[in-house]
């Protein structure tokens, strides 16, 4: 099984592909990991990639395109692929690579999340300033507003979940999010899952769609 995941900030992707690797017994490809890997190990993409992402700039989609490449080559079973593609252009050359090398992705999931809970849900977030644990204002209130359950330290609104940040974070999404998902679209490997619900509900609901193969065979 070859996967790859679709969803805006907030839709609980990485908590669904943790839960997903796991339950199909697949490989947890995230591109943040790969990055700070090759980076850490200094190799030649990892140098490349630092030298832009120092000056600030995003790394070009032939370098990242590479690192992924790299690491789908040293995996001989199932992957899960979490953050990438995001763009067209790296879809078209993930298909490309993965057509050359005889293993074609078996379905895209996309997590579907209205913008305005999606705004809840991470613009509501505090996170401790001594130990990290987070809570969050509606959802998961601590027990003394503003202090932290687990350590007693002060709770705080990190700078990416700042309501301001997470909308723009979500314009972004949709601007090479929405044409990527129709691109998929068109090859009939999308399979559109309601995100708004619990995690175990959600998890639940991708499952059903993956099993839903193997039990239409029997």
């Amino acid at each position: 099984m070859r996967l790859v995941l679709l969803g805006p900030p907030g839709a609980g992707k990485g908590t669904q592909a943790t839960r997903l690797a796991s339950r199909y017994g697949l490989t947890h490809v995230s591109t943040g990991d790969i990055f700070r890997t090759n980076v850490a190990q200094g190799t030649e993409l990892g140098r490349e990639a630092e030298r832009y992402m120092d000056a600030g700039e995003l790394v070009p989609d032939e370098v990242v395109v590479r690192m992924v490449r790299e690491t789908l080559e040293g995996i001989d079973g199932g992957f899960l692929l979490d953050g990438f593609p995001r763009t067209v252009g790296q879809a078209e050359a993930l298909e490309a690579a993965l057509s050359e090398a005889g293993r074609p992705l078996t379905a895209v999931l996309a997590f579907d999340l209205d913008d305005e809970v999606a705004l809840r849900r991470l613009a509501g977030r505090r996170t401790c300033e001594r130990c990290g644990a987070v809570f969050h204002v509606e959802f998961d209130p601590p027990e003394g507003e503003g202090v932290c359950d687990v350590c007693g330290g002060p709770l705080a609104q990190r700078s990416d979940d700042a309501e301001e940040t997470v909308r723009r974070r979500i314009a972004v999404f949709h601007e090479t999010g929405d044409p990527l998902r129709g691109w998929y679209e068109e090859r009939g490997l999308v399979h559109a899952i309601d995100a708004d619900a619990t995690p175990d509900e959600v998890f639940a609901r991708a499952e059903a769609v993956l099993d839903a193969p193997a039990k239409a065979a029997r």
